[in-house]
């Protein structure tokens, strides 16, 4: 019987798919890293360990330890009823997912300063609901300080977009 105010079993992911996926990718990294150290040597030189030694064995643990996970996750298919997420707490994590990307994209054609603008005030105005002379100071203010911060004071330089060209710096 379903607890009052809980959601059926639609409402919920299971953690069945999200542990393939992740075992998936993580094997798939793992033979990457594996083929990539054959590519530079994996075994001993003259002066010791050749560039792909120590990568190897890490691929090869990260491969044998998603393969354990991947299978292990086969075997109990059908037993397995623990829940991953709420289908909500997933829509959570996908609504701070796709800004994050779009400002990673962004980053590169408009600059660190103008995308952390951007992003800051969106997340103001969108979950924050603050007014416009607020948003705009702080979406402003914090790129603002980490410019100082980081080319000014640490001599740190970070990607550049238009606007910065435009100005000269």
């Amino acid at each position: 019987m379903t607890p009052p105010g809980a959601g059926g079993d639609a409402a919920k992911v299971s953690i069945r798919w999200p542990e393939l996926a992740v075992a998936g990718f993580l094997m798939a990294i793992g033979v990457l890293v594996i083929a990539d150290a054959m590519r530079v040597g994996t075994g001993w030189g003259e002066d010791g360990p050749r560039s792909g030694y120590f990568p190897f064995f890490i691929g090869c643990a990260l491969v044998a330890s998603s393969g354990w996970v991947l299978v292990q996750q086969l075997v109990t298919w059908s037993r397995t009823s623990a829940v991953f997420a709420e289908r909500s707490q997933l829509a959570q994590v996908v609504a701070v997912l796709v800004p994050m990307t779009v400002y990673v994209a962004l980053i590169y054609p408009l600059g660190i300063y103008l995308a952390s603008a951007l992003l800051i005030a969106y997340f103001m105005k969108r979950y924050g609901a603050y007014g416009i002379p607020l948003t705009a100071a702080v979406a402003l203010g914090v790129p603002l300080v980490f410019f100082l911060v980081f080319e000014r004071w640490f001599l740190v330089p970070l990607p550049k977009g238009p606007i910065e060209r435009l100005i000269g710096f």
